[in-house]
């Protein structure tokens, strides 16, 4: 073994030890595993960076683009929508959510589809008085389940084909992935429907009401006609508990409702103050400031929701800006101009000092803010709404970017131009036509994916360059030598699956295509079934919440702790693996 290859080899388990630990992002791990093989030699310094021109690069980045103009254009949301006028019982609500986020995630972004349905989601189980519990990990394993099916549905697809280029000089078309990909999709939405559900916790999470106490958040005061505070600014009636200490969310002055008040606003009697902050804290400006707590009634925030103000239950998703930065770090203030009034992780509310916690992806947190700016705030901190706000439900429907859409598909299925070019010429065509704006189309390319994918190129290059591909691959095939050639094409949807759970799936697929290209070429069969089995093993991530974002971002919502995940995704492993393997050898011999 070369010092090449023993550098190469340190570089890649380093690489999957920071995927695994997660302490870093994974475009940041990415980032650093390629630097490592450009100072050490082995990718030359010209060619490091052309993975950001690679083709896979920028077909995820225009399919991404182009969900965000099929979301925004009302059809997808109105097709939701039917989700509310499915029976009460639970196998057939279950069967329906895993179908049609299946069929949405085979034509656009898996975690869009999802974006899309949860809040329609969480509303149907409410309204059935079951636990969204019941019904979120059925949505994310459905996402996964759809993207199996065509080469857009998910990133990994996207890689094999380009990687297929290489090894034959033509990649798997739109629909190569669908044999396959339909069974598996079948079987599993079968499975999940009928048996999978069951197998999870029942645990109740969901609304404010039921995963928040407010009143150990926040506390609603009054200012009486005999209080100190009359005629104190709002700066100066905070002084007393330090500053930063508390907070006052709203304020409501007969049929005014002022979220956020400013610290030079003057108090009258008769205001009602809804104060956060610790209860030393509260208690400490209550007692200087003679203020009256309100007990007559229970505390209610809503009673300072207004045209102005409103309440939304949002979780944090794994790109969020959020994510890593305590509350106080975070200022939700001073840069989004709304208020935390309580935070709940794994469907338990959070009772320490707020400003001192860490965020987390799929942390849920109840914000109170202007109601017109809302949609566009949760933007901006990476969160996404659990109830039905700027989600296109409601809009007039417009069928163009379908259109362009499937324009662009026929003309990459009948190759008049090649995937990439044709789905940038609908990302054109979508702007020219404004069904997709400059700002969302920025906003909806999931520039981490991107930076991961344009890295992780020329460490494979690296792996194949240093001839560590060729060690593994030899170590592979002489373990296969005494084996039927069906059991390489298991040890390797098996491999990817494992290693899909543990890190990032498009990762999963950049390591994984070459070598089993070169396995394929070392034992004397055809590479196809061999990435196809890369394709299914990559896209599997049912057994921890870590393997993919769908997994995460239903996580708080639902209540669900990190070995939950496992119980209805072991068993669904399983299937895939005694039907995958069959059905891939059938419909792409060896």
């Amino acid at each position: 073994m070369s010092a090449a290859q023993i550098y190469v080899l340190f570089v890649l388990a380093a690489t999957m030890g920071l995927f695994v630990w997660g302490k870093w992002r994974y475009d940041v791990v990415a980032l650093v595993a390629l630097l490592a093989v450009v100072i050490g030699g082995i990718v030359p310094a010209e060619t490091a960076f052309s993975g950001f021109g690679h083709p896979a690069v920028i077909t995820v980045a225009a399919v991404l683009a182009i969900s965000r103009a099929i979301q925004n254009s009302g059809l997808i949301g109105w097709l939701a929508r039917s989700l509310e006028r499915t029976g009460s019982g639970p196998t057939l609500q279950t069967a329906a959510v895993v179908t049609l986020v299946s069929a949405l995630s085979a034509f656009m972004n898996n975690v869009g589809a999802l974006a899309l349905l949860l809040p329609v989601v969480i509303q149907t189980a409410r309204k059935s008085n079951r636990s969204p519990g019941d019904l979120l990990m059925p949505l994310s394993f459905g996402s996964l389940l759809g993207g199996l099916v065509t080469l857009i549905g998910t990133p990994p697809n996207i890689i094999i084909a380009a990687y297929r280029t290489q090894a034959s000089g033509e990649p798997f078309g739109m629909f190569d992935f669908a044999p396959v990909g339909i069974i598996l999709a079948v079987v599993g939405a079968i499975y999940i429907a009928l048996v999978g559900w069951r197998l999870l916790p029942s645990r109740k999470a969901g609304g404010a009401s039921e995963m928040f106490q407010i009143a150990d958040y926040i506390t609603e005061v009054v200012v009486s006609e005999d209080s100190k505070a009359v005629g104190l600014t709002i700066g100066d009636l905070l002084a007393p508990a330090g500053q930063g200490e508390i907070f006052v969310v709203a304020l409501r002055r007969g049929t005014e409702r002022h979220v956020r008040p400013g610290r030079y606003n003057e108090l009258r009697a008769e205001d009602h103050l809804l104060l956060e902050g610790s209860a030393e804290a509260i208690e400490t400006v209550i007692h200087e400031a003679g203020l009256v707590l309100e007990g007559t009634t229970p505390l209610d925030p809503e009673n300072f929701e207004s045209e102005e103000a409103s309440l939304v239950e949002a979780v944090v998703t794994p790109m969020s800006p959020l994510a890593g930065r305590t509350v106080a770090q975070a200022m939700l203030g001073r840069r989004h101009g709304v208020n935390l009034l309580a935070l709940a992780r794994e469907g338990r509310p959070l009772r320490e000092n707020l400003r001192g916690i860490r965020l987390v992806p799929g942390d849920v947190l109840l914000l109170l803010g202007n109601a017109d700016a809302l949609p566009e705030t949760l933007s901006a901190m990476g969160c996404l709404p659990l109830a039905e706000r700027d989600l296109a439900l409601h809009r007039t429907p417009s069928p163009l970017p379908l259109v362009i859409f499937a324009v662009a598909i026929g003309l990459g299925v009948f190759g008049v131009l090649s995937i990439p070019v044709a789905f940038t010429a609908a990302v054109v065509g979508l702007i020219l036509t404004r069904s997709l704006t400059l700002r969302d189309l920025y906003a909806s390319v999931d520039w981490p994916i991107i930076v991961l994918l344009a890295a992780m190129v020329p460490l494979g290059m690296a792996v194949e360059a240093s001839g560590t591909s060729a060690l593994i691959v030899d170590g592979i095939a002489h373990m296969s030598d005494s084996l039927p050639p069906w059991s390489v094409v298991l040890m390797v949807l098996v491999a990817a699956m494992i290693l899909s759970d543990i890190m990032n799936n498009a990762a999963t697929a950049v390591l994984m295509a070459p070598l089993a290209i070169g396995i394929a070429e070392r034992i004397g069969v055809s590479a196809d079934p061999l990435l196809m089995a890369v394709a299914v093993g990559s896209s599997c991530a049912f057994l921890t919440p870590i393997g993919h974002q769908s997994n995460v971002l239903v996580m708080g919502p639902a209540g669900y702790r990190f070995g939950d995940y496992w119980r209805m995704g072991l068993p669904l492993e399983i299937i895939i693996i005694i039907i995958g393997v069959p059905a891939i050898i059938w419909i792409w011999p060896l």
